[in-house]
């Protein structure tokens, strides 16, 4: 693909000991993207020679010598975006061919209204999340199959969903400070996008799309599968007062397939009874 020399996004990376991984996601933005992105990798140890490909690829990076976790990984590497657009994307995602092209067609008529895009994972392991695409391109890097992927994602493009919380999102970069990032209280990360995206509605922003027609593949859980978690969803309840997959659903309307052709604003939403209970269990598990 011929490539605009024109940075539009700076991809904030973090990753862990996941070389082949990282390689593979590099590689797929560089060859699937239509425009030369702001690369930034924040390495957590990089003892599997992680430190020495990016310092030969001359790839913009952070380094700590220990796991420091998603949220002040992301945050050390955002302070070195330059773009309008900063973007978080995992290290075990492979970008597909117009993936940024079709962010950006979405963010053009939104103007200077805040919002939470996120492109859309093909997964291929059904996990119960209705936003995901389920298809099976290989579950691990030794099993990856790269060309069959490229052939057949035209085909699996989906409609717009609403709920866009997790990676791959898009954000502004002012609205990223804006928001402080991150909460690096939920170090090391479980229940941080969520918490990032609380923060961007308590900040106004009333737009968390996912975009189908921008494709990421996602191979699941390869860092997080070796770190103790911590519990995110109890976190955002003493934090917030509300359950998280209450916010998912009452707030973001998370799964619901977006008005075609459109980017709607969502609207608070009415206080039905249902709504009135999630927020009373929500306060009364608080208590316990």
């Amino acid at each position: 693909m011929l490539h605009v020399r024109v940075a539009m996004f700076s991809i904030l990376i973090p990753t862990w000991n996941n070389l082949p991984y990282l390689q593979c996601c590099v590689r797929s933005i560089q060859d699937h993207s239509a425009f030369a992105h702001q690369i930034i990798v924040h390495i957590n140890e990089g003892r599997d020679g992680t430190r020495e490909w990016i310092a030969e690829q001359g790839i913009e990076h952070t380094v700590s010598d220990a796991n420091i976790g998603i949220c002040y990984a992301v945050n050390l590497a955002a302070r070195h975006a330059r773009c309008n657009y900063i973007v978080y994307l995992n290290d075990d995602m492979v970008c597909c061919p117009g993936w940024d092209i079709a962010l950006l067609e979405r963010i053009k008529p939104i103007g200077q209204t805040m919002f939470m895009l996120s492109g859309t994972m093909i997964e291929p392991v059904e996990s119960g999340n209705s936003c995901v695409v389920v298809s099976d391109f290989g579950r691990d890097i030794q099993t990856f199959r790269a060309a069959e992927l490229i052939e057949r994602a035209p085909s699996l493009v989906r409609a717009d969903w609403y709920g866009a919380t997790w990676p791959p999102t898009v954000v502004r970069r002012d609205d990223w400070f804006k928001v402080g990032g991150y909460s690096s209280e939920f170090s090391p990360g479980m229940g941080s996008d969520n918490d990032f995206a609380m923060k961007m509605w308590h900040a106004g922003c009333r737009i968390f799309l996912g975009v189908g027609v921008s494709l990421i593949y996602h191979f699941q859980c390869k860092s997080t599968q070796k770190i103790v978690k911590n519990n995110g969803r109890r976190q955002f309840l003493h934090k917030w007062g509300i359950r998280s997959s209450d916010f998912d659903r009452f707030y973001l309307r998370r799964g619901m397939v977006a008005e075609s052709g459109s980017v709607k604003a969502l609207d608070i939403p009415r206080a039905t009874a249902a709504l009135r209970w999630a927020l009373l269990s929500s306060r009364i598990k608080r208590l316990f």
